[in-house]
């Protein structure tokens, strides 16, 4: 089960503890705010069932290595495959809710609708794996006789987590690119917006060394890479709107006459703005990305939805315009 190098039973339980609990804060924090913006929508239903299981995954592990002499067989084997499977539910859930958050900041058009099939496809692919474990674990039932049981599921499980891991992130992290780099903004700026949503590449490690420790033999330390890699994927996912806080606190902050220009994601408050080409005015409620620069004469914005857009700012005109 555990070789002598690897991480003893107490260890294990202390780290799935810490990074859960901060997985679960930190998607707290994200529906905090988007509850006191009134702009919840469907990333955060996705975000909020990855933490729903995330700690049913937590709960369920604790039992299933501390507890599991004091249950039948049968129950035993019934906690393995709910940490299996409460497993998938949250690393994929999480990559769907980073990929709604991409789609809620584009416009109505084909680039959406992709979005919108790659979502199927990741739910597609949620299932393929759900199905392969309950197939690998159901096919080969010997492992259902250990007192501590757990289900080998070697090589073909590993390279298919592997293979829709990488493909999966690398969706995450192409995607972005393509939304702005059409976008007027400098290397500088592009570089720290694109950042949040290439986080996903820490996913895309954490997986690849849960795969290892899968066509390894598995033991304490393929629980303890799984866990982490579930509550990982679920800490990124609310990157995007935790960062949007921090960087709307610190823009808060500096004095109004500070020159350098800010690139945020997240949203503002809704507030009516003029719209100085139609003379009329507008609800504008910001999302994303705001860029605030006095340096430019041209305010930008990408509108993304009704109630979603990347916006540039000019104080010094004291325009706002949308763009697209």
């Amino acid at each position: 089960m555990m070789s002598s190098s690897g991480p003893t039973l107490t260890q294990t339980e202390v780290a799935d503890i810490v990074i859960t609990i901060i997985a679960i804060i930190v998607t707290s924090f994200r529906l905090y705010v988007r509850v006191r913006q009134g702009r919840l929508w469907i990333d955060d239903a996705w975000a909020t069932l990855g933490m729903i299981f995330d700690f049913i995954l937590l709960v369920t592990l604790c039992l299933y290595m501390q507890d599991f002499d004091k249950y039948p067989q049968g129950t035993r084997i019934a906690l393995y495959y709910m940490v299996a499977q409460c497993f998938y539910i949250v690393v994929w859930s999480s990559r769907l809710s980073i990929l709604f958050t991409i789609v809620r900041l584009t416009v109505p058009g084909t680039f959406r609708r992709i979005l919108m099939f790659t979502a199927i496809a990741f739910g597609t692919v949620w299932a393929l794996l759900f199905s392969q474990l309950w197939w690998i674990c159901e096919k080969n039932p010997a492992w259902k006789t250990q007192s501590f049981p757990q289900c080998d599921l070697g090589r073909s499980v590993a390279i298919t987590q592997i293979i829709t891991d990488v493909l999966g992130d690398s969706i995450l992290i192409v995607a972005p690119f393509c939304l702005i780099y059409k976008v007027r903004l400098s290397w500088g700026q592009k570089i720290r917006v694109l950042s949040v949503f290439s986080a996903s590449a820490i996913t895309t490690i954490v997986s690849l060394t849960h795969a290892y420790y899968i066509y390894s033999g598995g033991g304490l330390k393929e629980v303890m890479a799984a866990m982490i890699e579930a509550s990982i994927s679920l800490i990124v996912a609310n990157l995007s709107v935790v960062i949007a806080f921090i960087f709307n606190l610190n823009t808060e902050d500096d004095a109004p006459s500070a020159p350098a220009p800010i690139v945020t994601f997240g949203s503002l408050p809704r507030k009516r703005v003029r719209d100085p080409l139609a003379m009329t005015f507008t609800d504008v409620e910001t999302t994303a990305v705001v860029l605030e620069d006095l340096s430019e004469s041209r305010p930008r914005s990408l509108k993304t939805s009704d109630t979603d857009e990347i916006t540039l700012n000019n104080r010094e005109g004291k325009q706002t315009q949308e763009l697209c």
